[in-house]
C-alpha cells in the first residue's frame, strides 16, 4: 500500500460548513422575439455568433510502473476513505488495468474523496450544503508530469483533523464488523451499581468492545464498570446516569455495521466543506443542538441550542449573519398559524389575546399572525438573521425548559439559545453603539435591527459521528434517518463507478 507524504495542514475542528453556490444576475430583458428593443434607434450590426473554441483533448499520460501501482494502491483503498462498504482494503482488482482505464477510475476516486462522491440530484432538499466543483485533471497531469503523485494524493481528502479521526475509526469498527460485530443486549429491568447476573456480564463484554479499559469478566456491577457505563453514556450522547436502561441498551444494541455506514456519512459530509474556513464563524451541530463560535481553530464559547424536530427538520446550510433584532415581533409563518395556533384560538377563545397575538388584514384579503415583542414572544428578546432559503434562524426562547433536556429538538426548525445575550455581546464587541453591552437595548423594550459592521459566517452541520481529542469515537442520535439515506447513496454510486470502470 501506498503510504502517502505527510499532509500540508490538519485544521483541528470537528464542525464546519460549505460553499453554497453562486447565482447569476438577472438576463437582459427581451421582447417576445428574443430581439433587445432598441426603441427607435437603429439596431447597430449584430456581429456573428462564434462559439469558443473548444479546450483541446486531454491525453492520457504514460504512467511508469511505480505510478501506476501509486494509482491502483489509490483506488482499491477506497474503503478506507469510507467511499465504499463492502470491498476490502487493497484487493488488487485495479492492478489489473490498463493506462488509460487506471486513469480514468483514479480520476474519478479523485473527484469523490476531495469533493464527495453525491451527484447533484442526490441531494436532498434540505441539504444546504454543496461542495465546490472540482476538476483532478490539472492537478493530477502536473503530479504524472513531476513525478510527485503521492503528494497529489496524498492532497485529496479534506484538511481536517475531524476527518482523519473518522477515516481512523472507520477502519477499527470495520475490523468490529469483520470480527462478527458485537452481542445484542437482552431487555430487562434497569442496571446499575451491585447489580449482578448474567447481564452484567453480557453488559461487560458489550462495552468491552469499544473500550479498551473493561474487563471482560465479572457479572457484579462494580464502581469501575459503572464508570464504564457514564463513558459510554457521554460517547452516545446520553446522559451519563450510570443506569443502563431502555435508552442506553438501544444505543448499545446499534448493529456495528450500522456505526460504519454513520461515519462513511459524516465522512462524506466533510467533503462538502470547503479547504478554507471563515476565521470568526458560529457553528450549530444539528444533531447534538450545540452551538460554538470560534476565533480561528480556538472555540470561544458554546452553548446548548434547541434544533428542529423530526418532520421539522434543521436544514444543513452556510450563510453569514448580518443583523441581530433586538425585541424582535413573532411574524407567525402561515403554516405554524394554521396547523397550531388558530385550532388554540377556537378551542379557547382569548387565547390570541393572553399571548399577545394579533390578527393583521392584508391587503390583499386574508391575514396573517403577529405576536408582539416582549417576554412572551417565541423569539424571546433577539433574533439573528442571516440569509438562506429555508426561512431559518437564531433566536432567544422563553421556553427554557427545553435546553435542561439531553435530547434537544423540539424547534420548528429555527435553532433556539440558551444563552442568546452572550451571542450578541460577542457579535457587537466592536459596534460603536453597542459596545458589546446588548442589555440596556433588550430593557429599553424597544424593537432595534443592529446590522453588523462586519457580517459573521454561520454553518448549521449535522454531525452524528465524531472523534475525541484521545481518538475515541463518539455517537449521536440520527433523527433525521439522513446517515443511512447519505450511506446508501454513497455506496450506489460507488458500485457505478466500479462497473462503469470494469467494462
Amino acid at each position: 500500500m501506498l503510504t502517502p507524504t505527510p499532509p500540508r495542514f490538519r485544521t483541528p475542528l470537528l464542525l464546519a460548513a460549505a460553499l453554497v453556490p453562486l447565482l447569476s444576475g438577472p438576463a437582459a430583458a427581451q421582447t417576445a422575439s428574443g430581439a433587445v428593443p432598441t426603441f427607435g434607434v437603429p439596431a447597430p450590426a449584430i456581429p456573428p455568433v462564434v462559439d469558443a473554441p473548444a479546450p483541446p483533448p486531454r491525453v492520457m499520460p504514460k504512467l511508469t510502473r511505480a505510478q501506476a501501482s501509486q494509482l491502483a494502491a489509490m483506488i482499491d483503498a477506497a474503503p478506507a476513505q469510507g467511499l465504499r462498504h463492502d470491498l476490502r482494503d487493497g484487493d488488487g482488482e485495479a492492478a489489473d488495468r490498463g493506462d488509460a482505464e487506471l486513469i480514468t477510475a483514479a480520476l474519478d476516486h479523485a473527484r469523490a474523496v476531495h469533493s464527495g462522491r453525491l451527484e447533484t440530484s442526490d441531494f436532498l432538499k434540505d441539504w444546504g450544503l454543496r461542495p465546490a466543483a472540482y476538476d483532478p485533471w490539472p492537478g493530477f497531469s502536473q503530479a504524472v508530469a513531476n513525478d510527485r503523485l503521492a503528494a497529489w494524493i496524498n492532497s485529496l481528502p479534506p484538511p481536517y483533523a475531524g476527518y482523519d479521526g473518522l477515516m481512523k475509526g472507520l477502519k477499527t469498527y470495520r475490523k468490529i464488523e469483520a470480527d462478527g460485530g458485537w452481542p445484542t443486549m437482552a431487555s430487562g429491568p434497569d442496571m446499575t451499581i451491585n447489580a449482578s447476573g448474567a447481564r452484567v456480564l453480557a453488559l461487560r463484554r458489550r462495552l468491552a468492545v469499544e473500550d479498551s479499559e473493561v474487563a471482560k469478566t465479572g457479572d457484579t456491577f462494580d464502581r469501575p464498570l459503572l464508570d464504564a457505563v457514564r463513558r459510554a453514556q457521554r460517547r452516545y450522547g446520553l446522559q451519563p446516569s450510570g443506569i443502563v436502561s431502555t435508552q442506553t441498551i438501544a444505543a448499545l444494541n446499534v448493529p456495528a455495521r450500522d456505526r460504519v455506514r454513520q461515519i462513511m456519512a459524516n465522512m462524506e459530509r466533510w467533503r462538502w466543506l470547503p479547504q478554507d474556513l471563515a476565521k470568526d464563524r458560529v457553528q450549530v451541530n444539528i444533531a447534538a443542538a450545540v452551538l460554538t463560535v470560534f476565533d480561528g481553530d480556538n472555540p470561544v464559547t458554546s452553548m446548548k441550542a434547541v434544533t428542529g424536530r423530526p418532520g421539522d427538520n434543521t436544514p444543513m446550510l452556510q450563510s453569514r449573519i448580518h443583523s441581530i433584532v433586538i425585541n424582535p415581533p413573532w411574524n407567525v409563518p402561515t403554516s405554524i398559524a394554521t396547523k397550531e395556533l388558530w385550532p388554540k384560538e377556537r378551542a379557547n377563545p382569548g387565547y390570541f389575546k393572553r399571548n399577545s397575538i394579533k390578527v393583521i388584514k392584508l391587503d390583499g384579503g386574508g391575514t396573517r399572525l403577529q405576536q408582539a415583542a416582549g417576554d412572551m414572544s417565541a423569539l424571546g428578546r433577539l433574533k439573528f438573521d442571516f440569509d438562506n432559503p429555508y426561512s431559518v434562524y437564531l433566536h432567544d426562547s422563553p421556553a427554557q425548559a427545553a435546553f435542561s433536556r439531553w435530547d434537544r429538538l423540539a424547534s420548528h426548525g429555527c435553532v433556539r439559545l440558551a444563552k442568546p445575550v452572550e451571542l450578541a455581546d460577542l457579535l457587537l464587541a466592536n459596534d460603536p453603539t453597542y459596545g458589546g453591552n446588548v442589555k440596556p437595548a433588550i430593557d429599553a423594550g424597544e424593537t432595534k435591527r443592529a446590522r453588523l459592521a462586519n457580517p459573521v459566517t454561520v454553518y448549521l452541520l449535522y454531525w452524528t459521528a465524531f472523534a475525541s481529542s484521545a481518538g475515541q469515537i463518539n455517537f449521536r442520535a440520527d433523527p433525521y434517518d439522513w446517515d443511512g439515506i447519505l450511506a446508501s447513496k454513497i455506496e450506489a454510486r460507488g458500485n457505478r463507478a466500479a462497473a462503469l470502470a470494469s467494462r
